[in-house]
């Protein structure tokens, strides 16, 4: 379970606000016109932004105040995080250690999560000899190997065609939620929520409000859903 306990994020002049509670489980879509403060909602539940006010906690322990690394929390953003001077197996690998050489037992490792993604014998290549969805595909399988329970995706698909992102929502289906991850995903395309979504947070007017039924909040939208979806 994610609590946002009283949550004031800042940045700059930007202020957000979340004070809500999150069912462990499941895809949750993050919506909200752009600048509203989605990426700064992710941040400050990765750790890469410290609140000013209140505490993030997962299963009742405070987070608060540990580093990124030290949280149950795995991110993929927009450009994938992944290192062009690296191999795809080698940017899977940061998973198991922050060095390059791995045992046998995590090469194969490494094999099985290329396998899972659909890169079997891909591991040799490096990210610009790749497609923009075989990259997206290997930052999901180095999140495979973390092996951690909260996953924030900040639009990762975003430059992806219409069929190549519907693979991706597959596998973040088959790989992330239905093996019991909490998935949190941004996107700007309201589509995307109605499809794949249970659980929708909407991001404006300096609040991140708490979640609520995808489909019931589309049915009957907020002044600022309303004004986002131009209706």
């Amino acid at each position: 379970m994610l609590t946002l306990d009283r949550v004031t994020l800042t940045q700059g002049d930007f202020r957000l606000d979340a004070d809500w509670t999150l069912q462990a489980g499941g895809l949750t879509v993050v919506i909200g016109p752009s600048g509203g403060g989605k990426s700064t909602l992710l941040a400050g539940i990765a750790g890469f932004l410290q609140p000013d006010e209140g505490q993030v906690r997962w299963d009742g322990k405070d987070l608060t105040p540990l580093p990124p690394g030290k949280r149950p929390v795995s991110m993929i953003f927009q450009d994938n995080n992944l290192f062009p001077h690296l191999t795809a197996a080698q940017n899977i690998g940061l998973a198991l250690r922050p060095r390059l050489w791995m045992s046998t037992t995590e090469q194969r490792q490494v094999d099985d999560a290329l396998a899972r993604v659909g890169l079997t014998g891909m591991g040799d290549r490096k990210p610009g000899a790749l497609s923009g969805g075989q990259q997206s595909r290997v930052a999901l399988a180095r999140l495979l190997l973390a092996d951690r329970p909260l996953v924030l995706l900040d639009e990762p698909f975003a430059a992806l065609g219409p069929a190549l992102k519907d693979e991706m929502f597959e596998l973040v289906r088959t790989l992330l939620v239905d093996s019991g991850k909490t998935v949190l995903m941004i996107t700007h395309d309201p589509e995307d929520a109605k499809r794949i979504a249970e659980q929708t947070i909407l991001v404006a007017d300096n609040q991140a409000s708490a979640p609520q039924a995808t489909e019931a909040l589309f049915a009957d939208p907020p002044p600022t859903l309303s004004r986002y979806l131009g209706s």
